[in-house]
């Protein structure tokens, strides 16, 4: 069996149920065999590069998985389009969009996929929910720490923490049995 590797997904999601989608999304995710590890809370972020849409809700993700960073796309763009996601223009509304962010320390370079995801470091919508959950992570390129780059942006877009994720998401929790006395 392949070993695992460790990801960061950046979900973002701002038209119809963003928390909904962000959720629907991250039970995908698990359904196609990726162990979630982590997740930042929800953040609502302001809208890049095209101001006249609604607000976004997003979220970063830790997951690990075997799969090859080309694998893994071809996986969450699958999602994308099973959530019907409509193609637009760049930096366009979207009802949910799933970036790979880091994928620990390949670097890829090819056609259909960048890894580190080349505007990570000046955005603040991804580096604030990666910075809450891996502080310490080191960007394989720019060797600086998600905390370092998340102090250096010069993005000044207004993010906003919402909530925190659920726990484990949609893994069953374990039942107490309750005492009743008689």
């Amino acid at each position: 069996m392949p070993k695992s590797a460790r990801y960061f997904l950046g979900l973002g999601s701002n038209l119809g149920d963003r928390r909904g989608n962000l959720f629907r999304a991250v039970v995908l995710l698990e359904q196609a065999g990726i162990l979630i590890r982590r997740a930042s809370s929800l953040y609502r972020t302001q809208p890049k590069g095209y101001s006249g849409q609604p607000w976004f809700y997003n979220q970063v993700l830790e997951v690990e998985s075997a799969l090859t960073p080309a694998e893994l796309l071809d996986i969450v763009k699958n999602i994308e389009r099973s959530m019907k996601r409509e193609p637009t223009f760049r930096n366009g509304p979207r009802r949910i969009d799933i970036d790979i962010l880091l994928a620990g320390r390949i670097v890829v370079r090819s056609k259909s996929l960048i890894v580190p995801h080349p505007r990570l470091s000046r955005r603040n919508f991804v580096l604030r929910p990666l910075r809450e959950i891996a502080p310490d992570e080191v960007h394989p390129t720019l060797r600086k720490s998600v905390t370092a780059l998340s102090a250096e942006s010069k993005d000044r877009s207004i993010v906003l923490k919402l909530a925190r994720p659920r726990p484990l998401f949609t893994r069953p929790r374990r039942r107490t049995p309750s005492l009743t006395t008689v």
